[in-house]
């Protein structure tokens, strides 16, 4: 719901002006002088640049003027960052040397997406995941344009390659995040809690990661927060939802930051004027804070805090589908805060440390009023903690290849209440991990590992083995095959009736083939998974579940052919049944569709200064339960397909020194009709459709970017 907060950012991201009297020339060579083709030249964060030519030369306006920071890059070669300053109007003599950690050596790849600006292999940006239309700068929702993923918006959380929203984690410099959502209402998902400009780096991995991580039975989400910013800003926000406001401040001897944020949403005036399906009957509203600390306490150390609070009421009123005539209500009220404390160091000899503490608490407090008219009132409260620390050591192991091995420990107190009833219960758990790197050949590499793992609550260990090995097959291609078992906890809600349950557990094999440019990347992948010991309801709480997932991917982008365009098309194939709750066999869940495809295309027009952005998303029917049918046809039924078109208008101006960006965004912009179920009463006799509560949403908001220096509108926040 935060949508004007996250969009924000944008205000660093596009031209303040037309300058086009002003051109950046240069030639680029390599050390030897040898002239050098096809190197990308571009405006860091901006869309201004162009590449060189076959004698190494280049030329281009660029749409700002002043101090800008300027990217060389090209595939074999070190990647150079310079500061230059269009007043000089000199030509530039660019040297890049020769890199062997480039693309020419094989870089881990199965199962994984990178989004970073610190890597050339990566197949987005931060940049990519904000801009992305129908997204919302949601992280979450950008990544559902990625193959693996599934468009299940009637439910918070990431599921991918069959596996459900809790299957995800996420994770903060190494940490863990407990409640990585806003608290959601039946069929209406809570958002993401961050920005992606909080972060350099994302990686999404849709199997087969690392064993630093556990507890996730099918993908992590990997999160790397934010460096020193390059100067101070402050920046304020309007929008049709609500207003927000931030600081950066950098010290003077440029080791230090601090940052605040702090923002409100009101969705009770949009709503008075486009009515939702559903009737208001408390907020929508969030409150949210943030502050961040980094220090660098030596050349190599970095010191960083970064915390969270949120404050958010909602509730809704609908008609009883039991009941018909009479209304039912549902509110949610949610007390969130995260903080995290990280500390990294090279201790020499190749040695680095890191070390992580985490404490993060959330509280809800649900009432349900299943009919007003004869009040049956329920008073639910669901709270956690969890304390986290998280110590590993790397070592240098020459030629690219490294060891690593660490320890985690947490705390887990898990709350629930019911009226007068209470279950709750805490947890021990303690994991150890070690992996290494093997680099056999600038061509070759393997990963190997493993992580063991013991929870208290359960009174049960396991071992997970993990294995990976790639070949690179050209200068941009290479192949890449992984292995892993994969272990995670039962549900809370589970372990609160049953103390005596198992780990569930998920076997990994992925095959990954890529081709990767700085202008293209294609990239196809074929996985098998193979789940074990999944929770029961039926008859009785047990670990008897089980099931399957397996399917190919195919992911395509494209930054060249045509000018100013940017594109990428993603297709999966699932095939998945689990024997799993109280489903009677096995059979495809009803969070699972069998085809997804996303196109994203987003072109930029200089002259106005304005980008635009369209997404198109489709998936097909999936499965839900209709009580009418016989044992045999359970799950049988399927949705209508899902379509929606996404659409983002964004214009930069300057307003009394302040860099400000109009933001206007349109989802299912063709209004076409969701369905992603049916609910059904006692009887079977009357059902209702699961649709979208507010089938078309429609935002607009002015953001403005205040700099110590006007001419450096292009501020480096990652």
């Amino acid at each position: 719901m935060l949508l004007f907060n996250r969009l924000l950012i944008l205000t660093i991201f596009f031209p303040a002006w037309l300058s086009a009297q002003v051109r950046i020339t240069g030639k680029v060579t390599d050390t030897k002088k040898r002239p050098l083709a096809g190197v990308n030249i571009a405006i860091k964060d901006s869309y201004d640049g162009a590449v060189t030519q076959a004698d190494g030369s280049f030329s281009f306006s660029p749409s700002t003027t002043g101090e800008l920071t300027l990217f060389a890059i090209l595939n074999g070669y070190q990647s150079l960052e310079m500061k230059i300053n269009t007043a000089t109007n000199e030509p530039l003599n660019i040297v890049m040397k020769s890199a062997a950690n480039s693309l020419k050596v094989v870089t881990i790849a199965a199962g994984s997406f990178e989004a970073s600006d610190d890597k050339k292999n990566t197949v987005l940006k931060p940049l990519d995941i904000v801009t992305t239309a129908g997204a919302g700068a949601d992280i979450v929702n950008a990544i559902k344009t990625l193959p693996g993923t599934q468009q299940t918006n009637d439910r918070e959380g990431l599921f991918v390659r069959g596996g459900t929203g809790y299957e995800t984690q996420t994770v903060i410099d190494g940490m863990l995040v407990r409640n990585p959502f806003y608290s959601g209402l039946p069929d209406m998902p809570g958002r993401g809690r961050f920005s992606p400009f909080l972060f350099k780096g994302t990686t999404f991995s849709s199997g087969g990661y690392s064993a630093q991580y556990g507890q996730g039975l099918s993908s992590a989400l990997i999160l790397e927060s934010n460096d020193l910013p390059t100067r101070s800003s402050s920046s304020v926000g309007v929008s049709v939802i609500g207003v927000s406001g931030g600081l950066e401040t950098l010290a003077k001897d440029k080791k230090t930051s601090y940052g605040v944020e702090a923002d409100y949403t009101n969705l009770a005036p949009y709503f008075n004027v486009f009515k939702p399906k559903q009737t208001v009957n408390l907020g929508p509203e969030i409150i949210g804070t943030s502050a961040n600390f980094r220090h660098k306490t030596s050349k190599t150390g970095m010191l960083k805090f970064y915390g969270y609070a949120n404050w958010s009421n909602m509730g809704f009123s609908y008609n009883s589908l039991e009941y018909p005539g009479n209304t039912e209500s549902y509110q949610v009220r949610n007390n969130n805060i995260y903080t995290n404390l990280t500390y990294k160091e090279s201790l020499g000899n190749d040695w680095k440390l890191f070390a992580g503490a985490s404490f993060s608490t959330n509280k809800d407090r649900i009432k349900t009023d299943t009919l007003p008219k004869f009040p049956l009132e329920s008073n639910i409260g669901i709270g956690s903690d969890l304390t986290q620390m998280k110590v590993m050591l790397t070592k240098g192991l020459g030629l690219f290849s490294a060891l690593r091995f660490g320890g985690e420990y947490q705390y887990a107190a898990e709350r629930s209440s019911f009226n007068q009833y209470n279950l709750n219960y805490a947890d021990n758990y303690t994991a150890a991990f070690a992996e290494t790197d093997v680099f056999f050949t600038h061509s070759l590499v393997g990963r190997f590992g493993g992580r063991a793992e013991y929870s208290s609550v359960l009174g049960k260990m396991n071992f997970a083995p993990r294995a990976y090995l790639g070949y690179r097959t050209g200068v941009h291609s290479q192949v890449s095959v992984a292995y892993g078992d994969y272990y995670q906890k039962p549900e809370p809600q589970y372990i609160r009736y049953d103390r005596s349950m198992d780990y569930m557990k998920a076997t990994h094999y992925i095959a990954t083939y890529q081709v990767m440019s700085n202008d293209y990347t294609f990239r196809t992948e074929l996985y098998y998974k193979k789940y074990k010991n999944l929770v029961k309801t039926v008859p009785d709480y047990s670990n008897n579940g089980d099931g399957y997932a397996q399917g190919f991917e195919l992911f395509w982008r494209d930054r060249r052919s045509i000018k100013g365009l940017d594109y990428w098309v993603s297709y999966s194939y699932l095939d998945t049944k689990r024997n799993y709750l109280n489903y009677p066999y096995q059979v495809q869940p009803d969070f699972a569709a069998n085809h997804t495809a996303s196109l994203v295309t987003k072109y930029m027009i200089t002259k106005l200064s304005t980008n635009v952005g369209l997404t198109y998303s489709f998936a097909s029917g999936r499965p839900y339960y209709n009580p009418n049918q016989p044992l045999d046809k359970f799950m049988t039924d399927r949705t209508i397909t899902y379509n929606s078109v996404g659409a983002s208008i964004s214009y930069l101006t300057s307003i009394r020194k302040a860099f400000t960006v109009i933001v206007f965004q349109v989802t299912n912009v063709l209004n076409s009709k969701q369905v992603f179920g049916y609910r059904y009463s006692s009887d079977g006799t009357r059902r209702s459709e699961i649709t979208p509560n507010t089938p078309r949403f429609i935002y607009l908001g002015m953001f403005m970017n205040f700099g110590t220096d006007r001419r450096q509108d292009v501020i480096n926040n990652l």
